[in-house]
Order: structure tokens, then C-alpha cells, then sequence
């Protein structure tokens, strides 16, 4: 697990927030660590939400904010149903962030 310069609860929420953001915009832009790190927590959601069955969905509120389980339960994981995974995509971007230099990525739902 990368650490982006936080201690644990710090970056916890960081990572929530950001899957939270994914989520409901179903895409962002962000660097490309940060997108490494919270591609594989989206997707076990998104796989989570296809059983699509009442323990699952109680499974997501426990995790994300109840807009963005509701969205991903209703909205985004039956369009993945016929899918066996790989439901986000990282595309690198060139631009890279001005105050340090770091390499930005936009990651999205296919």
C-alpha cells in the first residue's frame, strides 16, 4: 500500500473520498499512484454490487457514503453484469501536475 505522505486514518479517508468522487463522477483526474491505489478497492466494490442481492448492498453502505452505494448498486454494476472484471481504465495523461512534477492519469469506467 502506498502512503502518500499521511499516517493510516488520514490517508483511509483520503482513499474513501476519492472512491466516493470516482463513483459518482465516473471519472477523474488524479496522479497516477493515486489512481493505481484505488482502481483495485473501485473494482472488488463493483464486483461486490453485482450480486446484487440485499447483504451486498448493505456491504457498500458500510463502505462508501449512502449516494454513491445506491448509484453503484443501481446504476453502474448492472451495466457490468455480463463482465468479469476490468471495469476501470487508467489512461496516462502527458501534462504533468505543475507544483511537482508528479504524473497524472485520468482514471474512468469503461
Amino acid at each position: 500500500m502506498r502512503k502518500f505522505g499521511k499516517i493510516k486514518g488520514r490517508r483511509k479517508s483520503f482513499l474513501k473520498i476519492l472512491r466516493n468522487n470516482l463513483i459518482m463522477e465516473e471519472r477523474i483526474e488524479t496522479t497516477e499512484a493515486r489512481a493505481k491505489e484505488v482502481r483495485p478497492q473501485v473494482e472488488k466494490l463493483v464486483t461486490l454490487a453485482k450480486k446484487q442481492n440485499l447483504a451486498s448492498f448493505r456491504i457498500l453502505l458500510s463502505r462508501l457514503p449512502k449516494q454513491s452505494a445506491e448509484k453503484l448498486y443501481y446504476e453502474i454494476a448492472p451495466r457490468y453484469q455480463e463482465r468479469r472484471g476490468g471495469y476501470l481504465r487508467i489512461l496516462k495523461t502527458v501534462v504533468r501536475r505543475k507544483r511537482d512534477a508528479a504524473k497524472k492519469a485520468v482514471i474512468e469506467f469503461v
